[in-house]
Parts: C-alpha cells; structure tokens; sequence
C-alpha cells in the first residue's frame, strides 16, 4: 500500500528492463509492500536477481495477470501486440492496464483485451531512474477518475506526473520524454568547449554538470520565467551576451524548435501505425 493512502492494490510490472526495475524499486521506496508487487522476466537468471534483490514475487505473464489489479506493461512496443495476446483471457474483472510503451495508443490496447477494460497511457523519462521524473498520463475511453488517481500515485514513486489529453502525447514524447537526450547533448557541448578553451576534462565535466545542476535548481525554486534568470547573468556588453549573440546568429533557438517538431513528428508517425 502507498504511503498517501492510496486503496490496496496487487501491482504487477510485466517486463524487468530498466524502466520496469526502476518503477519498481521507486514503489518499494515510496512504501509500497514487495508482498503487493510482482515483476515478470523471461530470463530465468534475471528472475533469481530480482527476486533476491527485492523480495518480489517474479511469474510469468498469465499468472502475473491472474493474480494483479493493476498491470504495468513496460516492454518494447514491438512486444506489446504479443504481450497483449498472452495476458488477454487471463486479467482479472477490474483490472487497470497500465501501459508504457513509447507511440502505442489506448485504442491500440483497448482493441486487444476484453471490452471495457480500462487503459491508461503513460510517457514518462529516464530521470526516474534518480526519482526525477516526469511522467504524462492519458486516460482511455474506459477510464474513471480513481483509475487515473492510482496510476498516478503509482507513477509518483519515481517523480512528477502530469495528465494530458492523449493527442498531446506526442508532444510529450518530443518534450520530456526525448528531452533527457538535448540535454546532455548540449552538456557534451558545453564539455567539449571547456576542453578547447584549456581546462582539463574533468574540471570541465564538474563545472558543466554543477552549473547545470543550479539551473535547474534555480528554475525550480525561484518561480522565475527563465527570461529573467537569463537576463540577470548577461551584463550589458559582457561576457554572456558576446556568447548568447553567438548562439543566436548560429538560429540555436530555432533549431531546438525544428528539432522537436521532427521528435513530435516521428512520434505521430509511430502513433498512427497502431492507432
């Protein structure tokens, strides 16, 4: 059981890759009971290490299915319509399907379980692995207000969550859910250019990641429209604006812009095959 109270609830997370391992030890560490939880894995080895490191129940898809309220499906979208054909005649009557699995659409899951099973979609990111995540929810056409509640509450074990109409989840999937990626693109950069300018790799890497590390704290915590927080470092003629001038000529802004319509894009294009 969550510590907020939430109802008592079976859990079971059908796939042990990373994304499954971290919500499940995010559950764990949010208070929830290894009695009440259930991990499947294909490999028997896998399964040991599982069961050893968390005290969890490990089966296999159909009597994971069987013996959960709520189904967390976190494999490949490739997977997924196999998965789905596995577990279909085996949940329970008031089951929840959870379903993270990047472009696969309510519809899609819905179309392959019994009638009236309700499904929520979820995005989430990599930071859940460090309880920094953020996570978009979308309710399907069976959904109820507590369904959304504790796929909520489960999902907060490793972070944030935000609910969104689901034609907004390719958006989501170009903002936070590919956004980890820029943002260590541009930590490289920033890395890199302290190189060339003659630091030592390893100054350069505590420089970077702590000056982004209070960014971000910053952002959090003062409320500030990042404009602001911008403005306040760049001097009038100095240092930052000869460097933010240089980012401007180069279009950097436009080109962020660009590159998560193409994120949202792709994900559309991914969507639309098993809508």
């Amino acid at each position: 059981m969550g510590e907020n109270g939430s109802a008592l609830r079976t859990v079971a997370v059908l796939g042990a890759g990373v994304m499954g391992e971290t919500l499940l030890s995010g559950l764990l560490r949010a208070g929830w009971a290894a009695s009440d939880l259930i991990i499947t894995e294909r490999r028997p080895e896998r399964a040991a290490e599982l069961a050893e490191r968390y005290g969890v129940r490990v089966l296999g898809n159909v009597e994971a299915a069987q013996a959960a309220d709520t189904l967390v499906l976190v494999v490949k979208p490739q997977d997924l319509e196999g998965l789905l054909s596995e577990i279909s005649g085996s949940l329970r009557p008031d089951a929840l399907v959870v379903c993270i699995a990047a472009g696969i659409t309510t519809s899609f899951v819905e179309q392959r379980l019994p009638a009236g099973v309700p499904v929520v979609r979820v995005m989430p990111n990599t930071p859940a692995l460090v309880d920094q995540g953020m996570a978009a929810v979308s309710p399907g056409s069976h959904c109820t207000e507590e369904h959304l509640e504790h796929a909520e509450d489960l999902l907060r074990a490793t972070g944030k969550v935000i609910r969104v109409p689901e034609y907004q989840q390719d958006a989501v999937t170009a903002i936070s859910g590919s956004g980890p990626a820029y943002i260590f693109y541009v930590v490289e950069a920033m890395i890199e250019a302290g190189v060339l300018l003659g630091l030592p790799r390893s100054t350069s890497t505590e420089l970077v990641v702590q000056t982004l590390y209070g960014a971000a704290t910053m952002l959090r915590e003062t409320g500030e429209h990042p404009t602001v927080l911008r403005e306040q470092v760049s001097s009038p003629a100095g240092t930052t604006m000869a460097a933010l001038r240089q980012l401007d000529d180069h279009k950097v802004r436009a080109a962020f812009l660009t590159a998560m319509e193409a994120a949202r894009d792709r994900s559309r294009e991914l969507s639309s095959g098993t809508a």
